[in-house]
């Protein structure tokens, strides 16, 4: 977009006759180039003033602009003006534009800008009105936000919306030189209003100072050099404020030696025209409200938030969520003391990212809530220890939950007996007992393809052993970027290897212990961590 914008004001420039008749003119071509630089962003402008047909004191023009900013948001204007110079000491001027923006967002938006001023030697009055046309609004996915609620989850679409609006401003020149000089400072003040039917009303007050020098050393005759400052305030986009520099670059060659330099007011009808830098427009979740009910594949969601559901209910609302389900846990579950067994190929999530499909057929990522869970667990069936919250079934997962567990006996966060392609990842674990051993994650029974990733997992207690993760004759365990603390035990160990596991790999973890209990059995394999802690085993 920008390429093709300032080629076209490179092809125009381009087409600009050179006749002799041309230095004849009152007003002639020129290219005024302008680096703004902002608190909130900076932006760059080329701006073509093209005077199309004139005589004494009427002026017709063209205006081609291409601006960009940092932000990667391009815009073109095109557009056409007619100004005549009046008998009373004012020149009265009207402007019709095209605008065409690539937003920030890669969205395309268009809007006709029309409008007026009235300009003398002392005061500037203009006004312009800006309506926006063709495809005023785009789906923008990252603006959709998701709402979760007893059972709930409620999500809006996101939209970019071009706004429709007006801005007005009046100056006045501060008399620091006199009225007809090559110098001139001026002030102004004005606002903007913006508005649409589903986005928050832009509108504000903006003021400006512009300290311009038609006459400047050591440039070519015919050039300008403009210095300014403007401010301007609006609640969804707070205070915007920037520092500009301007130059003009005259496109044709000078008038005859002799001839008569032209008046303050023949200067002014070359002013650049003063508008909205942009096609205004507002990002949010502006949709309909839908209910999700089902992840982008098909698998059926169920929110349990604590405000709705008891501690001690938490158990069967994950058994009643079925297998391959989603069950999402928003809030904060205390007393959590019944096993939570993990359907087969569930997936339990507090904080993360979720695939859905809306009802109205569009597929978007959520944010889930947190969620945190502390209790003492349960014993599971026919093992008398050690108790535990988490028991992981075939093909299930566990992402981005708080689990906090403490009891009499011993205790460990989450278990994996015999379970295969279990995933447990980005979830806090903090496991305490008093006298007795304490484990963050235990896999046992011959599991299979474990994936234990990006997980902090505190074990602490004052007897005998403490134990990050603890594996017992399992295959194909991957563990890594995980953070283990361990301590107050006897015994502190970052990890419990026995029994033939095989195929064990991972790196990237940490600890704050450096040894690892190697128990017994031919286990295969290692697992790295960095900060001078060991490779295990």
């Amino acid at each position: 977009m920008t390429r093709h914008l300032f080629t076209l004001l490179a092809a125009t420039i381009a087409l600009i006759p050179a006749q002799k008749s041309f230095a004849q003119d009152k007003w002639q071509a020129h290219i005024d180039l302008e680096g703004k630089v902002g608190n909130e962003r900076d932006l760059g402008e080329a701006d073509l003033f093209l005077p199309l047909w004139q005589n004494n004191d009427t002026l017709l023009f063209g205006n081609l602009r291409g601006r960009i900013d940092n932000n990667d948001s391009q815009e073109g204007n095109f557009g056409i003006g007619l100004r005549q110079m009046q008998g009373n000491g004012w020149n009265l001027g009207g402007y019709a534009y095209f605008d065409h923006r690539n937003s920030p967002y890669d969205n395309s938006l268009n809007q006709i800008t029309l409008g007026a001023e009235a300009l003398s030697l002392d005061w500037d009055f203009r006004a312009n009105a800006y309506i926006p046309v063709g495809r005023t609004s785009h789906a923008e996915d990252s603006a959709g936000t998701a709402d979760f609620s007893g059972s709930t989850i409620t999500y809006r679409g996101g939209e970019e919306r071009a706004m429709g609006g007006f801005d007005a401003e009046i100056g006045r020149r501060i008399p620091l030189f006199d009225a007809d000089a090559g110098q001139q400072l001026r002030a102004y003040i004005g606002g903007y209003h913006f508005s649409d039917d589903k986005a928050d009303t832009i509108a504000g007050p903006r003021g400006r100072l512009d300290l311009t020098f038609d006459e400047v050393p050591f440039l070519w005759q015919g050039a300008r050099l403009s210095v300014g400052a403007e401010i301007q305030h609006d609640d969804p986009r707070g205070t915007q404020g920037f520092a500009s520099l301007r130059l003009r670059i005259p496109l044709q060659r000078s008038k005859k030696t002799g001839s008569r330099p032209l008046t303050r007011m023949e200067r002014r009808m070359a002013d650049p025209v003063i508008r909205d830098i942009d096609i205004v427009s507002q990002a949010g979740a502006f949709g309909e409200a839908e209910a999700i009910t089902t992840t982008a594949d098909g698998k059926a969601i169920t929110l349990v938030s604590s405000d709705t559901t008891a501690s001690p209910d938490l158990a069967n609302e994950i058994l009643t969520a079925g297998n391959n389900s989603i069950v999402i846990l928003n809030g904060s579950f205390d007393s959590v003391n019944d096993r939570l067994d993990v359907q087969d190929g569930q997936t339990i999530m507090g904080t993360g990212s979720l695939n859905v499909q809306t009802p109205s057929g569009r597929t978007v990522s959520i944010a889930t809530p947190g969620a945190s869970l502390s209790g003492s667990g349960a014993f599971p069936p026919g093992f008398g220890s050690p108790s535990h919250i988490f028991n992981m079934a075939d093909n299930s997962r566990l992402i981005g939950v708080n689990v906090a567990t403490s009891a009499a006996g011993a205790t460990t966060a989450i278990r994996i007996n015999g379970a295969d392609n279990v995933d447990i990842i980005n979830n806090t674990m903090t496991v305490t007992a008093a006298g007795n051993t304490v484990t963050g994650i235990q896999v046992l029974g011959n599991a299979q393809n474990t994936v234990i990733r990006g997980n902090t997992i505190t074990s602490n207690n004052d007897d005998t052993f403490a134990y990050g993760m603890s594996a017992v004759g399992s295959a194909n365990l991957i563990f890594e970027n995980n953070v283990i603390n361990v301590s107050g035990a006897t015994n502190n160990y970052l990890l419990l290897f026995n029994s033939n596991n095989t195929n064990l790999s991972g790196s990237g973890n940490s600890g704050n212990v450096s040894t690892c209990n190697i128990g017994g059995g031919v286990n295969t394999g290692s697992i790295g961590f960095t900060m001078a802690t060991p490779t295990c085993p």
